[in-house]
């Protein structure tokens, strides 16, 4: 099969941010990604400006559109509210993810008006609108999770409730990524598992990301950004050739589909796209 990219971005929060998004979009539209997703802030907190930009999206370029949506923190009613918004904005993805409690390291406790997980929140997605529905995995195992066997059950069940593919938390250990699809193979859940590939250039922002989902960053990707603190530039060409190294060694495993974690970036990411064959020009060349 070709390949296929898509790109995650999340809301500019000033004018400023939003000039620059415009011009992101612009530079990697050519790209042609099969869609793009703008992630939602905890609680609902990024509500309308992520509706906001999935709108601007639409109003500039022909790219498929995914909004995420989270369930923590929100009655059903707001909930319901927002897949109703999507629908109404002509965005026929969602990006369905349970979401994290807004105290960082807080076990979830669902709203005692709201859905329970994600499972629920498929469902509900499904109930309102024949929407194609993209769910989370993890690779290693989710901290709230006691075994690998519960990820697997619960990523069955967000299939048998209606979702269409599952893209992986970022993870930078392939031999885990290969794993997981080989768990969900023998499991039998039919949805596609693509890897989510990170391009942050600040380390110690990653690391506390990390730790707040159970991902591990190898000594030997930390040490590539020693020295490079006062050095943003090399820090981003960095984190894009890491990224290009993953992606090509994934493919020698047999993925073709990627869904990057842009940062709202658009050089890293053309050069990446470019490096790793993953333009338009490169994916006619390859074999159906």
């Amino acid at each position: 099969m070709s390949a296929s990219v898509s790109f995650e971005f999340f809301p500019p929060r000033t004018p400023e941010a939003q000039e620059r998004f415009r011009s992101t979009l612009e530079r990697l539209a050519p790209l042609e990604p099969s869609f793009v997703s703008v992630t939602y802030g905890a609680g609902g907190s990024t509500r309308d400006s992520t509706l906001e930009t999935l709108r601007e999206i639409g109003a500039h370029s022909s790219i498929p559109r995914a909004g995420h949506l989270t369930c923590v923190g929100c009655p059903r009613e707001e909930v319901d509210a927002t897949i109703r918004d999507y629908r109404e904005a002509g965005i026929s993805h969602i990006v369905a993810l349970r979401g994290d409690m807004p105290e960082l390291g807080s076990a979830f406790v669902p709203h005692p008006d709201g859905y329970q997980g994600s499972v629920e929140l498929v469902e509900a997605i499904r109930r309102i609108g024949p929407f194609e529905v993209s769910v989370s995995a993890y690779p290693e195992t989710h901290p709230d999770s006691r075994s690998q066997a519960k990820d697997m059950d619960l990523l069955a069940r967000k299939a048998n409730a209606g979702a269409t593919r599952a893209i992986t938390q970022f993870c930078l250990l392939n031999e885990q990524i290969v794993a997981l699809r080989e768990r969900v193979e023998r499991a039998g859940i039919g949805i596609p598992i693509v890897p989510g590939i990170m391009f942050s250039p600040n380390l110690e922002g990653l690391s506390r990301m990390a730790d707040r989902c159970g991902t591990t960053i190898p000594p030997s990707y930390a040490e590539r950004f020693e020295g490079l603190d006062e050095d943003p530039a090399t820090r981003r060409l960095v984190a894009g050739m890491l990224a290009v190294r993953q992606i090509e060694a994934l493919r020698r495993e047999g993925f073709e589909e990627f869904h990057l974690y842009t940062l709202n970036q658009a050089e890293v990411i053309i050069a990446a796209c470019r490096i790793a064959d993953l333009t338009p020009r490169a994916r006619e060349r390859q074999p159906a």
